[in-house]
């Protein structure tokens, strides 16, 4: 989609913080280094990706409590016209809400008139040999 449109690609990848103690961070919820370093394998990976088949692409590891509101609010500053993610199959709404692997689904309800493209990978089913 990227190649066709001749647009720049900007990746994303969320260290997740667990929460805060009496409203401010605390260490303990923080990610962790080896977190961090492996969002920053994983961007790093992804945009020399894209590099390699000419695409226009750069990347940033973000640190949040709310991945949708963060994701929605980076590409709306960046000016993006569509957000693309990789996402599991859908869950129940009330079960997903409790579920991080359904994030890319908050991020189609929260991102309003921007639209969100969802890749989904249909689960393989392993037959009894």
């Amino acid at each position: 989609m990227a190649r066709r449109c001749d647009a720049p690609v900007h990746v994303f990848s969320v260290a997740r913080v667990w929460g805060t103690s009496l409203g401010f961070p605390n260490p303990g919820l923080m990610p962790s280094r080896s977190e961090w370093d492996a969002q920053h394998r994983v961007v790093d990976q992804a945009v020399a990706r894209l590099r390699r088949k000419g695409i226009q692409a750069d990347g940033r590891v973000v640190g949040t409590r709310s991945a949708s509101k963060r994701i929605v609010r980076e590409a709306r500053r960046l000016g993006c016209d569509a957000i693309v993610m990789g996402a599991d199959p859908p869950r129940g709404r009330f079960m997903g809400d409790f579920m991080w692997s359904q994030e890319p689904y908050r991020v189609r309800r929260r991102a309003g008139d921007l639209p969100v493209y969802l890749v989904v990978q249909e689960a393989r089913v392993q037959s009894a040999a």
